[in-house]
């Protein structure tokens, strides 16, 4: 079995880091994994998006192309990948950024999140992307809390030690959403 999820926004939302944690997760789970990242010169501010391949078997390409799952934090990242989805697949909008109405596919499932706000209401400056990936691992049992929760205490650097309980209290927000 092959999960290929696509992860889409500005530079700066954490869209690669997202990306990053998903891709520990499977290693922490034993899995095939890739991860590739892609951004425009510009970084912060520009486009960012990231393609992770899960798989119980060795993984052909790293591109994703045609995601099951898709994680949109932005209006134009919504607008580029929505329609690349697979029929079944499932799609997580910050609903903060994007109008989930714009969305006339009747063969997907889409979640609207108003994660920028609820990061903002809980004091989780930049946890958008936490708040999705909680409500993703909710929707799709991908991975369990205990691995996502192992994968944020490898994946946050020492210098940032502090950043982890909000990691966690994030997606559990995400998870309640």
């Amino acid at each position: 079995m092959t999960t290929e999820i696509l992860l889409a926004g500005f530079g700066g939302q954490g869209v690669l880091f997202a990306g990053k944690i998903l891709a520990y997760c499977g290693l922490m789970d034993s899995k095939e994994l890739s991860w590739l990242p892609s951004y425009g010169p510009e970084m912060r501010g520009g486009t960012a998006n990231c393609s992770v391949c899960i798989s119980d078997e060795p993984i052909g390409s790293p591109l994703v192309l045609t995601p099951d799952l898709l994680i949109a934090m932005n209006q134009p990242s919504f607008d580029k990948f929505i329609n690349a989805v697979k029929p079944g697949g499932k799609v997580f909008i910050d609903s903060t950024l994007i109008d989930a109405s714009e969305c006339t596919r009747d063969d997907i499932e889409v979640f609207a999140i108003p994660s920028t706000q609820l990061a903002d209401e809980n004091e989780l400056k930049g946890g958008s992307n936490i708040i999705l990936l909680g409500k993703l691992i909710k929707e799709t049992g991908l991975f369990t809390l205990e691995t996502m929760k192992k994968t944020i205490e490898k994946v946050v650097p020492p210098t940032k030690a502090q950043l982890i309980a909000n990691n966690f209290r994030a997606i559990e927000l995400g998870m309640n959403s």
